[in-house]
């Protein structure tokens, strides 16, 4: 084999694919629209059934097709996709969408650390904590149930902030950028109150991100944040220079 070697020309299946997933991307055929019937790509691309079949079986189980019997083949809406290595804001991660957000505060109070949380914050067992527990729409669809406990040394004022007018993560962050954070992601049954806050049935996945930061005077939240698993999706992409640059920064 030679450096100028001639690249092997794409099947024919493949091409379709290409031809599909160039018209979704496009916006040709935007979420949840009808894509043409195996006949009518027939005619158009000149390919057998079989091969067309191939095609949009494929992209199907790579879950950007929707396969109706008896209606067509639907473009599967993605869930939208937040960033995971990073703490973000979701009211301006749903406002980039274009979509609009607002929360629910269901409780915002002061309590006592049991034996778990007074490990988690270096303190005593009793002592004081700050507890916030809010729902976040996505146009009004729940999208994030989020339960939030806070060190009143790091954010003495958290109580007297009204999280329906901006988010406590943005108000958390306006205090001090964490020195040190950590993130886990379960996959979780919900219980019976996620269901009912998220609107969701029994056997909905959801993604769960359990999240702790540290400022440099020691522990500063532990937040646990629930998302319908069909709604909502985590990851992230970046350089791996700056990653580097930023760790040893």
């Amino acid at each position: 084999m030679t450096g100028t070697e001639a690249p092997k020309p794409q099947k024919l299946y493949e091409q379709i694919k290409q031809y599909l997933l160039d018209g979704i991307a496009s916006g040709q055929w935007p979420d949840g629209s009808r894509i043409p019937s195996e006949h009518e790509l027939m005619e158009v691309l000149g390919a057998s059934r079989m091969t067309v079949n191939r095609a949009v079986r494929e992209l199907s189980a790579d879950g950007l097709l929707n396969r109706v019997q008896g209606l067509g083949t639907f473009v599967r809406a993605q869930a939208p996709r937040s960033a995971l290595l990073e703490i973000y804001d979701i009211s301006e991660d749903i406002q980039r969408r274009g979509n609009v957000h607002k929360s629910r505060v269901l409780l915002l109070e002061a309590v006592r650390a049991d034996e778990a949380l007074a490990a988690a914050f270096i303190l005593r067992r009793g002592a004081r904590l700050f507890h916030s527990e809010i729902v976040h729409f996505e146009n009004d669809l729940p999208v994030q149930f989020e339960v939030r406990y806070v060190s009143p040394r790091f954010a003495p004022q958290y109580l007297d902030q009204d999280f329906t007018q901006q988010t406590s993560n943005r108000y958390l962050q306006s205090i001090a950028p964490p020195s040190e954070v950590e993130h886990i992601v379960h996959a979780v049954a919900p219980d019976e109150r996620a269901q009912a806050l998220l609107e969701i049935g029994p056997h909905e996945p959801c993604l769960q991100v359990e999240r702790r930061t540290w400022t440099e005077a020691g522990p500063a939240t532990r937040s646990v944040l629930t998302h319908p698993g069909s709604r909502y999706s985590l990851g992230s992409r970046y350089a791996v220079a700056e990653w580097n640059a930023k760790k040893g920064g």
